[in-house]
């Protein structure tokens, strides 16, 4: 009889966990992730099922690789996994540590639709800038949707009921294949018509499948290119096309779309009452202000002919102060002129020719000549003295025009106010006296006549 073997738990899980990794660790693994925990340690714990045969498997994702494939892991998302099968010795478990996940079918799909929605966010097509305000009152709304669906019906009601636009319809497939070429065409289309203002773009809902349209590439850049601003209505609350992002504009629905696009008339009609009334009030206030401010510049102002009265005056005030500034400077200039013309006459070119003819004449002649020009010398300075003395005597003073006023004692008169009313006075000219008579004396402000 053979020595019966025993070995430990731990042993049978070691010798398990060594058949089972070998047995694994080369295939991908396809299953339907369920009762996906997220660990606080940073590992991913989920169950991964195969419906067909209705199997599953733990699996776990440890933290070093589950940030790199969190976001292919959902409950019901149906994945490919790579990984080693192994033993968990304090359970017992058997599990799959996974390294690597990759979707499959819609995963795929979803996935796609990520690294499209990267390359576009890149590009700038999502950005708030680039985003265009909706006209405020438009005329021309295109939609772009299928023709026999209740999108343009919605449209349609929320148009009749607001009023004031024109709807154009271009038709377009939806959802299924060559719907994302319709709906392209259908923007070419519409862009073409005149006066188009805004366009609305969408369909009345459906499941994520019935959206992809929505998702296609050449729909959004085509979308993102569209020459008006664009609301996007695609009907959905949960998933978001991204013609949603790329568009001006998002509606939930095509009613809200229409309802955001359309103005309401009525609404509209009651703003501009009220905005009217607001206008009268403040035109009425502003009359009123404007009214007291009149009021109080006319008091302020009086008669404007005292003003006009007032500048007159002043302006002959002016002209006085300056006929008599120009006269006195004409005095002062004939004054320099006199005193230059008697300089010239001192340095006549006769006398200097006079001397000339004396130095180169006969010695006797030169020295006749000398007591000539002695003796003319002596005389021009008697000249000058008579000159200097004539034009300091007051009878030179009379001769230029003026008058000496006398008294009957024979003092003269320098002030109008030492005469009386009625006095005789003489008046010496340059030639003759004349008896006068003063009838009013006259006195200015500076004292005197």
């Amino acid at each position: 009889m053979s020595q019966e073997v025993v070995i430990g738990v731990a042993e049978l899980d070691r010798r398990l966990r060594r058949a089972v990794e070998q047995a694994s660790g080369r295939e991908w693994v396809e299953g339907e992730v369920g009762s996906l925990r997220l660990a606080p340690s940073g590992h991913a714990y989920f169950t991964l099922k195969d419906e067909a045969e209705d199997a599953v498997i733990d699996c776990v994702a440890y933290r070093n690789t589950a940030l790199g494939v969190r976001r292919h892991l959902s409950d019901g998302a149906k994945v490919q996994v790579f990984g080693r099968a192994t033993v968990w010795a304090p359970r017992g478990r058997l599990q799959l540590v996974v390294d690597r996940v990759r979707p499959v079918g819609r995963g795929a799909l979803l996935e796609a639709l990520e690294r499209l929605k990267q390359q576009l966010a890149q590009e700038g097509l999502f950005d708030t800038a680039r985003k265009r305000p909706l006209p405020a009152s438009p005329r021309v709304v295109g939609v772009v949707t299928s023709g026999h669906g209740a999108a343009f019906a919605d449209v349609r009601t929320v148009a009749f009921r607001r009023g004031g636009v024109r709807l154009v319809l271009a038709p377009a497939l939806v959802q299924g294949e060559g719907a994302a070429e319709s709906i392209v065409r259908a923007l070419d289309l519409i862009e073409r018509y005149p006066g188009l203002d805004v366009l609305i773009v969408g369909r009345g809902g459906g499941s994520t499948e019935d959206l992809m349209a929505f998702n296609d590439e050449r729909v959004v850049r085509r979308v993102a290119g569209a020459t008006v601003p664009v609301v996007s209505a695609v009907g959905h609350e949960i998933d978001v096309t991204l013609c949603d992002l790329v568009a001006d504009v998002r509606a939930a629905t095509p009613s809200q779309a229409a309802e955001l696009v359309i103005p309401d008339a009525s609404s509209r009609l009651a703003a501009l009452k009220v905005a009217r009334g607001q206008l009268l009030r403040a035109w009425l206030a502003g009359l009123g202000v404007r009214r007291s401010t009149l009021v109080n510049l006319r008091l302020r102002l009086s008669d404007p002919r005292f003003l006009l009265a007032e500048r007159q005056q002043s302006l002959d005030e002016f002209r006085h102060r300056l006929e008599r500034a120009h006269r006195a400077g004409l005095a002062r200039r004939r004054g320099r002129l006199s005193a230059a013309e008697s300089k010239l006459l001192a340095r006549h070119p006769r006398t200097v020719l006079a001397a000339g003819r004396g130095r180169i004449g006969p010695l006797a002649e030169r020295l006749r000549s000398l007591m000539t020009l002695h003796l003319a010398g002596h005389g021009a300075r008697l000249r000058e003295r008579r000159v200097g003395l004539e034009a300091l005597s007051p009878l030179a003073i009379l001769e230029r025009g003026y008058a000496i006023v006398t008294r009957s004692d024979g003092r003269a008169l320098t002030r109008s106010d030492d005469a009386r009313s009625g006095e005789r006075l003489g008046v010496r000219l340059h030639q003759g006296h004349l008896g006068v008579e003063v009838v009013e004396v006259l006195v200015d402000d500076e004292g005197g006549t």
